[in-house]
């Protein structure tokens, strides 16, 4: 077989794309590697001892109801931890290390768990991923939890119910994941929007899939439970976004 010049010119300029890509990607992980160490040992731990502070000097002013600034310490404290739990979520997104399916499935069942074990609701979980694993994108990964974290808060905070059901499942290029309850229910309006949920909550949730070109579909009558179906695709060829004009909260 007689090989051209051009023929090595091209596997040259080939192995080079190669390598130069290789490298911004090696690269690219360790910046998100150092940012994420940043945030968690600096930041975090700064927030932590502001929450902690706040918290004993509440404590020192609990024999003054009447002080000024007993409520003002509360509210510190209070925006303290809760930014703390947001940092944790974007030290979580951050990381590469955090790149799989098992990463995200394994956080999503702590969260549901703790949070739905906290308000006396019986919690179930389904999966038919097996032992595959998938590597996911920092983007689709944060998305998808916080989708997933607004469905659980709705459903504390409007469903009623008693029972809560988790279901995993991957079909082809798509992972679909289902969140279904036995609580109270609701119908949708007559431009069919649902009236039980946060209508702000609903569009967050709404615009976060279609920015992973995913979909949320919302089953619900009243007296018969909500079933809320998220599909995203997880095939390489999908990992782009398609950002709205305007996003809430700019998140």
């Amino acid at each position: 077989m007689v090989h051209r010049p051009g023929d090595y010119w091209s596997d040259s300029v080939t192995h080079f794309i190669y390598q130069y890509h290789t490298q911004r990607l090696i690269e690219l992980e360790r910046v998100r590697t150092r940012i994420a160490t940043d945030l968690h040992d600096d930041i975090g731990a700064s927030l932590s001892k502001i929450a902690i502070l706040s918290d004993v000097a509440t404590q020192q002013l609990a024999t003054k109801s009447d002080s000024p600034v007993a409520g003002p310490l509360v509210q510190i404290a209070d925006t303290s931890r809760e930014t703390v739990d947001a940092m944790r979520d974007i030290v979580w997104a951050v990381n590469p290390q955090r790149d799989h399916l098992t990463d995200l499935t394994y956080r999503m069942r702590r969260f549901a768990e703790d949070f739905l074990d906290a308000k006396g609701i019986e919690f179930s979980i389904r999966s038919s991923l097996e032992e595959r694993d998938v590597h996911l994108g920092a983007d689709l990964r944060r998305e998808v939890y916080l989708i997933f974290k607004e469905c659980i808060s709705n459903l504390v905070k409007h469903s009623a119910c008693t029972e809560a059901a988790l279901t995993f499942s991957i079909s082809g290029p798509w992972l679909t994941i289902t969140i279904a309850d036995n609580g109270k229910g609701f119908e949708p309006t007559s431009n069919g929007t649902p009236t039980g949920m946060g209508g702000h909550g609903l569009a967050s949730m709404e615009r976060r899939a279609h920015a992973v070109g995913g979909s949320l579909t919302i089953d619900s009558h009243v007296s018969s439970g909500t079933r809320i179906t998220l599909k995203v695709p997880i095939n390489p060829r999908s990992r782009w976004r398609i950002w709205p004009l305007t996003y809430p909260n700019g998140r």
